[in-house]
């Protein structure tokens, strides 16, 4: 217990940047470990994958951006407010319509969990401003760490040429990463917030990766129930293929033995005979292969 409590003591008295670095410390590596960011990181990302994510992700971002703009002025929200090196949204607005077409947003398709995420934001932006630090410091360092690889791996694994459908990956008003991320720590880490708004803020860190790693199950859900469908059509499909052929082949069977026997009328009798038995067994060995 006592060890519990030094720990935590120290926690509280570390920079708010590694408070919510330790805080968020088991469920980072949970969000690790879901299908989805597993599959990126053994390079098995399909088409389909990388298109729901951009759906959620662009969800995700017009919801944060939207409450960043509005408390732009905010005391906690505007030392770490950096529009024009970070904004995600219309970087992913490309990728959709490069996936998509110029009718992207009619075909935008997320999961519940990402719906509750953006209401998590959109309540955020209102009624705690303060708590924005807590989700533009888990999204936007988490892209610019994470977010190089990955977007190496989704370019491998799609095959995708010069940029196009990786805009989300690019940011091009930051020419160092890691000099940008210390800027952005030392900034959010400025930050004065009671004691009682920092618990708030680490709370809500946690909160953020946990809506995170909702909405990775929730796609990889769809994923897989889509795959099902798929796999049950083509089931489907074969059996009715399978089933036509075999009816088609009964129904040519029966024809020609029709046709045999009314060629036979004009046959003398044991011709007849013989024939038929020619037939019989001719059949009997198309059924038995």
């Amino acid at each position: 217990m006592e060890t519990i409590e030094k720990k935590q003591t120290a926690i509280m008295d570390s920079e708010l940047s590694e408070q919510i670095k330790a805080a968020t410390k088991d469920s980072h590596v949970r969000a690790e470990n879901t299908e989805l960011m597993l599959s990126y990181q053994r390079g098995r990302v399909s088409l389909r994958q990388y298109q729901l994510l951009l759906c959620s992700l662009y969800k995700i971002y017009e919801a944060l951006e939207d409450a960043l703009d509005t408390n732009a002025s905010h005391e906690a929200v505007a030392p770490i407010y950096f529009p024009q090196e970070l904004a995600r949204l219309e970087s992913i607005g490309k990728d959709l319509e490069y996936f998509y077409g110029q009718s992207w947003r009619e075909k935008l398709t997320v999961p519940d969990a990402t719906l509750r995420y953006a209401q998590r934001l959109r309540e955020v932006g209102r009624d705690h401003p303060e708590y924005l630090v807590a989700h533009a410091y888990t999204r936007y360092l988490g892209d610019l760490s994470g977010g190089q690889v990955l977007g190496r791996i989704t370019q491998k694994s799609l095959g995708l040429k010069n940029g196009e459908g990786l805009s989300f990956f690019s940011f091009p008003g930051v020419s160092s990463p890691n000099l940008f991320k210390q800027l952005y720590r030392s900034r959010m880490n400025s930050v004065e917030l009671t004691e009682e708004q920092r618990h708030g803020v680490l709370r809500e860190a946690v909160t953020a990766f946990e809506l995170n790693i909702q909405v990775f199950n929730e796609l990889q859900e769809s994923l897989s129930c889509s795959s099902e469908t798929d796999n049950e059509m083509r089931q489907r499909h074969t059996q009715h293929t399978q089933d036509s052929t075999t009816a088609a082949a009964a129904a040519a069977d029966d024809e020609a033995v029709e046709t045999l026997q009314s060629s036979s009328s004009l046959m003398p009798r044991f011709l007849r005979t013989l024939l038929g038995v020619f037939v019989v067994l001719a059949v009997g060995m198309v059924y038995a292969f």
